[in-house]
């Protein structure tokens, strides 16, 4: 294995966190009082216990369903990490530092150790150990959204409990604050509010907007017919209908609900119901069938669909990079979202392709970063480094000793 980076390349990052740090110095300085000399004995974005680097600091959780066995794996370091077995996971999820390994009866949480904190106009990147913390409550069906506050849990049933940040960061899952009422949908924390799903009695959905208590504090005009999928933007929280999605806006204290909607009439089958992007990106893609892509500008509020193979994973950076389709011949396709023509094909790199869950196997997914994809191969017990925005080349292939059927990466 190679290491991701090289020590020149690293070399104007450092320089770079030196600048941004010390500009953040001056800010703080200039807010802070004479008197207060103590201000300045802790440095801007100081997290006990973490280390500050001058680079995102990737890191991929991975399982096998199968065994339950549970790796991590230091994408800056090639590290492969052990961590305790989690039996009977059937999906993988992550807020950008936790894992949640969704279970039957419950939900085990591993702190990957791996995170960013974006403060607007710069960010702090962060790295500590990997832990353990314990088991959130909720089966099949659970959803669980988070912020920088609040870990939200919805339950099948509608219901929903808010679990403190501050408390999961140190190790602990405290006690939730129970939301009154049910919910249509998962309960989404953004703008530090809660967003979801109210029915009324109403056979459409309906927007509604809570504080962190759960009292509701506006309800937007909105109707969402049989909602699924969600995903937070930089624009706002994002949520699937039967006839497009809904965009959720905050601006000065005031929440919008904006349809965009598909434009066409759009069988259920061939609805985006299941966001992927980058973090940080307005770009959305979603299957649109088995042959075909849904790419959502949230930007521009606008739907494109690319005709492609038959569709196993899809993601895209956004921002003018390729759309990329992992396809049933075990090749990795890229296609110009704009003009939807395949630019880019790979030699075939899985050799088993499974299409959808089964037991005790997962389809594969692409995650996404700022400079590289990475694309779990199961059977072949490996993990493929992708250089987008090099005609998708493979530029690291992790060999692994377990079969990674559930992937997320963590660190974004």
């Amino acid at each position: 294995m190679f290491v991701r980076r090289n020590v020149t390349s690293l070399v104007p990052a450092l320089l770079s966190v030196a600048l941004l740090t010390a500009g953040c110095a001056g800010r703080d300085d200039a807010k802070s009082s004479p008197k207060s000399p103590s201000s300045s004995a802790t440095p801007h974005g100081y997290v006990e216990g973490a280390t500050e680097a001058a680079e995102q600091q990737s890191r991929l959780l991975l399982s096998d369903p199968g065994t339950g066995d549970t790796r991590v794996l230091d994408l800056i370091t090639g590290r492969l990490h052990d961590t305790a077995r989690k039996a009977g996971v059937t999906e993988l999820t992550t807020d950008g530092r936790f894992g949640y390994f969704h279970g039957a009866e419950g939900t085990p949480v591993l702190d990957s150790g791996a995170w960013t904190v974006d403060h607007g106009d710069h960010v702090h990147y962060y790295s500590a150990k990997i832990k353990e913390v314990g088991e959130l409550p909720g089966g099949s069906g659970t959803s669980i959204r988070s912020d920088a506050g609040v870990t939200v849990v919805t339950a099948a049933d509608g219901k929903a409990g808010v679990y403190s940040r501050a408390d999961l960061e140190k190790g602990a899952l405290g006690a939730p604050d129970q939301l009154p009422g049910t919910y249509a949908g998962p309960v989404v924390p953004y703008a530090e509010h809660l967003i979801t799903l109210t029915r009324d009695g109403d056979a459409h959905a309906k927007v509604a907007v809570l504080d962190r208590s759960g009292k509701r504090v506006a309800t937007p005009e909105s109707a969402c017919e049989d909602p699924r999928g969600d995903a937070v933007t930089r624009r706002g929280v994002v949520l699937g209908c039967a006839d497009g999605a809904l965009l959720v806006h905050e601006d000065g204290g005031t929440f919008t609900a904006e349809k965009i909607p598909f434009g066409e009439d759009v069988p259920k089958a061939a609805r985006a119901t299941e966001f992927r992007h980058r973090p940080g990106s307005t770009t959305l893609t979603a299957p649109a069938g088995k042959d075909a892509v849904w790419v959502l500008d949230v930007t521009e509020r606008a739907w494109k669909r690319v005709e492609t193979g038959p569709v196993v994973a899809a993601n895209t950076a956004g921002e003018g990079s390729p759309l990329v389709v992992l396809e049933t011949d075990g090749a990795l396709h890229g296609y110009d979202v704009s003009t939807g023509k395949e630019t880019t094909v790979t030699e075939r790199l899985l050799k088993d392709v499974p299409r959808a869950a089964t037991g005790e196997a997962a389809a594969p997914v692409i995650e996404v970063d700022r400079s590289r994809a990475y694309l779990n191969d199961p059977a072949g017990k490996r993990v493929y480094e992708i250089d987008y925005n090099d005609d998708l080349r493979v530029a690291r292939t992790f060999d692994l000793d377990i079969r990674p059927s559930l992937m997320v990466e963590t660190g974004r």
